[in-house]
């Protein structure tokens, strides 16, 4: 009964609200990052079939640009995780526990 206290508090609500936001926010913007590779390469296969030097096109480097800002994306979530939900979290757990 404890627990449903702080599940129904409004400092949880607020938490389980920003993480969502946030999490939708990156999502969105990596669907824009692949679905727009996706479209550039649908749309304008001159620029992606460029080369740069040998085999090397354009294309395969937007599409390393694209894993990269994947893994910067993650890594913003990571860090605003640690930053922000899990002493959030921690916090309301640890004040589940005293009750």
């Amino acid at each position: 009964m404890q627990n449903r206290a702080v599940l129904d508090s409004v400092e949880f609500r607020d938490l389980v609200a920003r993480r969502w936001r946030i999490s939708l926010a990156l999502t969105a913007l990596l669907f824009i990052l692949y679905y727009g590779y996706i479209i550039l390469i649908a749309t304008n296969r001159q620029l992606v079939s460029r080369p740069v030097s040998g085999a090397t096109t354009t294309g395969i480097l937007i599409a390393a640009g694209v894993i990269a800002g994947a893994w910067v994306l993650t890594a913003a979530y990571v860090v605003w995780a640690n930053r922000h939900y899990d002493p959030a979290a921690a916090q309301l757990r640890a004040r589940a526990e005293k009750r």
